[in-house]
């Protein structure tokens, strides 16, 4: 049993079905197994594209659009697959562990698991280089 309870206006895909909250706090309870995502954990399809966001979006889709699950399941494999050898160990734990989760079907887990990688790949490219040493002995020529 799942409890969720919904802010104004929010909304929330159940298997598939997208829906709105209306005007007031909400408290909904789901009773069986079903495919629940917020609004909240999805990538927009207008966000910058990165190879870690690649897969996310891979793995909501599969979440949100079950009749695709079976087309791009191998894409999302290969890309976890992919993503597993470019990380250190702490990144890569995660990694395997969405892949063990999207072995499950359990795509939600498996979107908990890359949230942190994403994370952690949006401060990877916030990084710039530092700036090189001066040449001292061009200087001196």
């Amino acid at each position: 049993m799942l409890k969720l309870t919904l802010r104004p206006r929010e909304r929330v895909v159940v298997n598939g079905c997208v829906i709105r909250n209306g005007d007031r706090r909400q408290a909904l309870t789901v009773e069986n197994r079903a495919d629940i995502v917020r609004e909240s954990d999805l990538l927009k399809p207008d966000a910058e594209s990165t190879p870690v966001s690649k897969v996310y979006f891979l793995v909501q889709t599969a979440l949100i659009r079950p009749d695709t699950r079976d087309q791009i399941l191998p894409m999302i494999q290969q890309g976890l697959a992919d993503l597993a050898c470019c990380f250190g160990a702490e990144m890569r734990s995660r990694i395997m562990e969405a892949a063990n989760f999207v072995s499950m079907a359990d795509f939600y887990k498996a979107m908990s698991e890359l949230r942190g990688v994403l994370k952690y790949e949006t401060e990877l490219m916030q990084l710039r280089p530092a700036p090189p040493a001066p040449n001292h002995e061009a200087a001196h020529a």
